[in-house]
């Protein structure tokens, strides 16, 4: 008998897992990511699924360090892990990332880091593991949130919300069923519940809740149920089958008190007409309101206010008027608004004056004259002069007015005067109307107030920042393009510049201050500024644009995105250098219609983000056009960022030739084809930068 005790060592298969292919092919088809390091922290391998949480290709991490490629959260956690290996040799595990895909999606991944030795123990390098958990972060969040709504049913108390066993016997306490019936725990459990209906309904609820059963379909009822004051309330009763594995387990019901629904609808029924009335001034109020929300100047706010007197109150006359406080007068807006008396446009009515408008002014309030007679007894009593008053309602086909005050928080801006040419009764209810349609109006004449004031502001300010002319260079044709969004829409922080540098080259830049109105002209003032000092003081892209972002650092919002392009050119010959701060990539055009995108590997972030800039050669050749543009030359709403920069290259190669020749006609020609068949939504600012062809007497 043998004293061997050792355990025999297993049979190899003769596979060599070395083998460069099985390798290659285990990294290749493994759903988790993998990468590998070498001793020093640079990429080895990686797989695929690596590139899903980088967003880089497979030969770009190669020999490089994860802090050069990768973001800085990704890197950080990376440079971190391999330096606790490099110290403690141990592994480092379930490292959680929140990473976003291409598509702007959201990904949740863990992964772990592994050191890697020889067969002496010596380091090698370090493994990483990585798992997409996303799919579990989301099925996760969603049984969270069901049982946060489920709980919140519960304990809002809004419903009664009760569990039968699958032949529907109550088995679980109801506590708000019974506080609302009186019932105890044992008279409630079974089908003690019913107990609690109304005798009259509980024939036909019992049945109904059987049929239910038998079906396991959903149980949809009302009945009336006893109180613990001995009266009845109204419920509706809902309840559905929770089935698994094609079993019932169990009913969830709820029940909802309509006791309040049920005397309004009888309520209804007695006052069928008042509240038809009711609810369609309701509906006129709201059909006005969404259309002044709309507007957004005070001409367009009028002509919704015209609009809703002739369809909701019928008025065959409408009028608008503001008030000059400091002079005391009303200025009557649209015409025809007053017929056989003053007030035509742009007429100043004194307030001293008596009238249906500055009656509701002076007094605050509205006035309703719901005949001829009404209004001489109300004017009279305003002060007004007797023969005047007769003169008027002689002359008018009037015989029913309205003036309802502009009020905003208790500051009068004007008035309303609606009227028609026959006696109009005005109860109390479409005097309420008229009160908040008034209302209604003044917020949204305030608001086109204040619109217009800042919309001038901002186009003010927006033109004394942009250059007045573009540089006259020789060896270089400069041409730009500027075309607001729409002239009710607010002015945005688009903005273009060219300069001649000290050494003779010129700067040519085209940013865009997302936002609107004058909070982005501010911005983009002060962008433009700082740009210019930096250029002139050190023009190279980069450095200029480093500068920016640490001024933008101190002076913007940190929510505020500014994206612009800048290059430096030099005339004749067209050699330059070009740097993006997440702005769209420039356009270069040939003689010969050819559309060249200047992209880079870099094409940088929106300014005052955390990156170290760079910039590349961009030369313009002589005959050819270099064309830089903002966002709204190429995106809307039906045109995303990349289908617009394809089609920006087919417009060019559809150029004529003459155009090609001509910055100036090049970019009416790409402005107009570009906009043509889309409703223009945003600035369209674009900068072309030309160097003429070279000639024998050059």
């Amino acid at each position: 008998m043998s004293a061997e005790t050792s355990v025999p060592r297993p049979r190899e298969s003769g596979l060599d897992i070395s083998d460069s292919a099985l390798f290659k092919g285990l990294m290749a088809e493994a759903p988790y990511a993998f990468a590998f390091f070498d001793t020093t922290g640079r990429f080895v391998r990686v797989n695929s699924t690596f590139t899903e949480l980088t967003g880089l290709a497979v030969d770009r991490h190669i020999d490089r360090l994860p802090a050069d490629i990768l973001s800085a959260d990704l890197a950080t956690v990376i440079d971190s892990a391999l330096r606790r290996i490099n110290d403690d040799r141990l592994p480092v595990t379930d490292q959680r990332l929140r990473t976003r895909a291409e598509n702007g999606d959201a990904r949740h991944w863990t992964i772990s880091f592994f050191p890697l030795h020889d067969d002496e123990g010596a380091a090698i390098g370090t493994s990483l593991f990585g798992v997409d958990l996303t799919e579990r972060q989301t099925t996760e969040e969603d049984l969270r949130r069901s049982e946060e709504r489920y709980r919140s049913l519960v304990e809002s108390q809004q419903q009664l919300v009760w569990i039968t066993s699958p032949s529907g016997a109550v088995v679980e306490d109801a506590p708000q069923w019974r506080a609302i019936t009186g019932q105890g725990l044992e008279e409630y459990l079974a089908h003690g519940w019913l107990d609690a209906v109304h005798p009259d309904d509980r024939p036909a609820a019992e049945e109904a809740w059987r049929e239910a059963l038998r079906g396991r379909t959903m149980f949809e009822w009302s009945y009336r149920v006893r109180t613990r004051a001995s009266g009845y309330r109204d419920f509706e009763v809902r309840a559905v089958p929770i089935i698994r594995h094609g079993r019932v387990v169990e009913w969830v019901g709820a029940n909802s008190d309509v006791t309040a629904q049920r005397e309004a609808e009888e309520m209804r029924g007695r006052l069928t007409d008042q509240l038809g009335a009711a609810a369609l001034r309701t509906a006129r109020l709201q059909g006005a309101t969404a259309i002044l929300a709309e507007a957004l100047t005070v001409e367009q706010v009028v002509q919704v206010i015209i609009d809703v007197g002739r369809t909701a109150l019928a008025a065959d006359h409408s009028a608008v008027a503001l008030l000059d406080p400091d002079r005391g007068t009303l200025k009557v807006i649209n015409s025809g608004a007053i017929p056989d008396a003053g007030g035509a446009p742009g007429e100043d009515i004194s307030l001293s004056r008596s009238s249906v408008m500055t009656m509701a002014v002076n007094s605050r309030r509205p006035v309703f004259a719901e005949s001829p007679e009404s209004l001489r007894a109300q004017l009279t009593d305003a002060g007004g002069e007797t023969d005047q008053i007769n003169g008027f309602l002689a002359h008018t086909q009037e015989r029913a007015w309205v003036g309802l005050p502009l009020l905003a928080a208790g500051r009068a801006l004007g008035a309303l005067r609606f009227s028609f040419t026959r006696p109009q009764k005005i109860s109390q209810e479409d005097g309420v109307f008229l009160e908040a349609l008034a209302g209604q109006c003044a917020l949204a004449v305030e608001r086109a107030t204040l619109f217009e004031r800042e919309h001038r502001t901002a186009e003010t300010l927006q033109r004394s920042l942009l250059p007045e002319r573009l540089p006259v260079v020789r060896g270089l044709v400069l041409a730009q393009r500027f075309r607001s969004g729409s002239r009710h829409v607010q002015v945005g922080g688009d903005w273009y510049d060219a300069f001649v540098l000290q050494d003779g080259r010129v700067a040519a830049v085209v940013g865009d201050v997302m936002g609107k109105g004058v909070k982005a002209a501010a911005g983009m003032g002060r962008i433009r500024n700082a740009m210019r000092a930096l250029a002139l003081t050190n023009p190279p892209p980069a450095a200029v644009l480093t500068g920016l972002d640490r001024v933008f650092e101190a002076t913007e919002e940190e929510e505020q995105v500014t994206t612009l392009a800048y290059m430096v050119v030099e005339p004749t010959t067209g050699e330059g250098t070009l740097a993006l701060a997440g702005h769209p990539p420039p356009l270069l055009v040939s003689p010969q219609g050819t559309a060249i995108l200047q992209e880079s590997d870099q094409p940088g972030t929106p300014l005052g983000w955390a990156t170290s800039r760079k910039q590349f050669r961009f030369a313009v050749p002589p005959g050819h056009t270099a064309v830089l543009y903002s966002d709204g030359l190429v995106e809307n709403r039906k045109r995303g960022l990349d289908a617009g920069l394809r089609e920006l290259s087919a417009v060019v190669a559809e150029a004529p030739e003459e155009i090609l020749t001509s910055p100036h006609m090049l970019l009416d020609f790409l402005v107009d084809r570009m906009l043509s068949g889309y409703e223009q939504d945003d600035d369209v600012t674009v900068l072309a930068v030309h160097v003429p062809a070279a000639t024998k007497s050059d």
